[in-house]
């Protein structure tokens, strides 16, 4: 209390021409350990700071009520939150000394302390280490300033040496080492434990896969079931890939390339990730070519939903059956939409689409509209003629191939909208015109199935 009182004194009696200089203390610790404690390494730092400012009273130096504590952040970095806070009030006039207890607290790199180095004199800001004694204002003082620099900045390569080495063997042993969580895991004790319930989704994820050989329609699938990755957010195509290229899964521990048996158990069979990564050995245009021509689809690009989206054709094998469906981009893309059809099996839409466009060709007024579209190229085709080749079409339609199929359709339909209420067809008169040159003249080249 004494002293207090003493120090009081002293300012009093300082002198009226003294300018008062306002001083900032700076502190950093790198890691979050002891921070909870009631007195901590940044208390420490800045008790010796403030002791350091009081003692120079005489000279007009006066404490800033400002905090500028940086815990559990690098000195790697500038984008810390108490530093750039600080810059912030330089900046604006409100400090002109920076104190820290010793120099790489505020920075360990040459490069980002020339950085503030040149704010500071920008700003007439002077920078005081109180366990380090220079003057940054003569060449001597900035000399050893920058071998100051050289130390702490060698000695943090040091430090990230010997971290990295002893994830190296770490790791060697099959130890985890921190990092995002995979899905299937949960952290005890610093150790990998299984989660049963998170387990059994991510070998769904790998089933999916190995039975679709497709990425889009693995996540399409894992976002109707409702599968979430680890952070809860519904799956895309780089989550899934990511987990699916996770050695963890094996019970293993990747490290530069090179796999060690790990402490964890694995929650993937070795079969399932085997059949998984010989599908990914696959070049992916390689493996979209063949799910196409695996399933055909007769509405590829003519079909749209009601919020004038194209819906995309896709499939999946369900206890070796082939299932296909036409999905809305809402679906594909994972957003959430009030489309009322978001999905449709592929067969009932198709079917329904070639019955109505049967039952159009029989209507008088599309008979009368592709009559009138021919005869610009056969002036002797009659109204007849063109409704009796028009129905030739029943009977052929089964022997064609699925490719055959597929021309036809695009030859004749222009569009599909499907709404709750059915589907919109839009016939293509032209089209119609073109395969009754085609059927009642030279004939269509027609290739049956064996």
């Amino acid at each position: 209390m004494s002293k207090r009182k003493a120090a009081t004194t002293v300012e009093t009696a300082m002198p009226a021409t003294t300018k008062k200089l306002r001083c900032a203390v700076y502190t950093r610790k790198s890691t979050e350990e002891g921070l909870e404690q009631e007195f901590n390494s940044l208390d420490a730092q800045r008790d010796a700071c403030e002791a350091y400012i009081a003692s120079q009273r005489a000279e007009g130096w006066v404490l800033v009520p400002e905090r500028y504590d940086d815990g559990g952040v690098s000195g790697g970095t500038l984008e810390r939150p108490a530093l750039q806070h600080l810059l912030r009030d330089i900046e604006r006039g409100l400090v002109d000394v920076i104190v820290v207890y010793k120099l790489d607290r505020l920075s360990r790199s040459l490069m980002h302390f020339a950085k503030l180095v040149e704010v500071f004199d920008t700003h007439s800001v002077t920078f005081i280490s109180i366990t380090q004694s220079f003057n940054t204002t003569t060449s001597m003082g900035r000399l050893t300033l920058n071998i100051l620099l050289s130390f702490a900045q060698y000695e943090r390569e040091l430090i990230r040496e010997r971290v990295q080495d002893k994830v190296a063997a770490s790791k060697a042993r099959g130890m985890w080492m921190g990092g995002p969580v995979p899905l299937g895991y949960e952290v005890r004790d610093r150790k990998l434990v299984v989660n049963e319930a998170e387990a059994a989704w991510t070998r769904r994820v790998f089933e999916l896969f190995a039975d679709t050989g497709s990425g889009v329609e693995t996540v399409r699938r894992l976002c109707a079931e409702g599968v979430l990755t680890k952070t809860g957010r519904p799956f895309d195509k780089g989550a899934l890939y990511r987990l699916l290229n996770n050695r963890t899964y094996l019970g293993e521990v990747m490290h530069k390339g090179k796999v060690y048996p790990g402490e964890h158990r694995a929650v993937v069979p070795r079969a399932l990730w085997d059949r998984v990564h010989a599908v990914l050995q696959e070049s992916p245009r390689v493996r979209a070519n063949q799910n196409r021509r695996q399933t055909p689809a007769l509405l590829r690009g003519l079909i749209f939903g009601s919020d004038g989206r194209a819906m995309s054709p896709t499939h999946t094998r369900r206890h070796g059956r082939l299932y296909r469906y036409y999905v809305s981009q809402a679906v594909l893309k994972g957003e959430t939409s009030d489309c009322p059809v978001r999905r449709l099996p592929a067969a009932e839409i198709e079917t329904a689409v070639i019955d109505q466009v049967r039952a159009l060709l029989r209507q008088p007024e599309v008979v009368v509209g592709t009559w009138r579209a021919a005869r610009a190229e056969a002036p002797d085709l009659t109204e007849a003629e063109t409704l009796a080749t028009l129905e030739r079409l029943d009977p052929l339609w089964d022997e064609l191939f699925p490719a055959e199929q597929a021309r036809i359709v695009r030859l004749l339909v222009e569009r599909v909208e499907v709404s709750p209420a059915g589907a919109d067809i839009r016939l293509r008169l032209e089209g119609l015109a073109s395969l009754v040159r085609d059927l009642g003249g030279i004939g269509i080249e027609t290739r049956r199935a064996a």
